[in-house]
């Protein structure tokens, strides 16, 4: 599994619309192969930077599979008016921790 992490500001005042476009546009993200799940979470301090977490089986499942998609243009056509500045986009491999100590 990979994480695409999304470092994400937009436009002040738009924040949510912002939001309701993900929650619109997040289908053509999801109809993806290799998709597994999504999350948006917003700045406390920070109102207007949103953070997109979305988990993929690899990084071409995104870069590939998603970003040369037609749906890539569907959803960056609702989400695009309300981005200040391009996204921060990456991709984390996950690091096992161990559990909790047994009583």
């Amino acid at each position: 599994m990979v994480l695409e992490v999304a470092d994400i500001t937009v436009l002040p005042g738009t924040q949510e619309e912002f939001s309701a476009a993900v929650r619109e546009g997040i289908r053509y993200v999801s109809d993806t192969p290799g998709f597994r799940n999504a999350r948006l979470t917003r700045g406390i301090e920070s109102p207007g930077r949103f953070v997109l977490l979305i988990e993929w089986d690899s990084v071409e499942a995104h870069t590939v599979g998603f970003r040369e998609s037609e749906n890539f243009g569907r959803w960056r056509g609702l989400i695009g008016p309300f981005l200040d500045g391009e996204p921060r986009v990456e991709h984390f491999d996950e690091v096992t921790l161990p559990g909790p100590a047994a009583p």
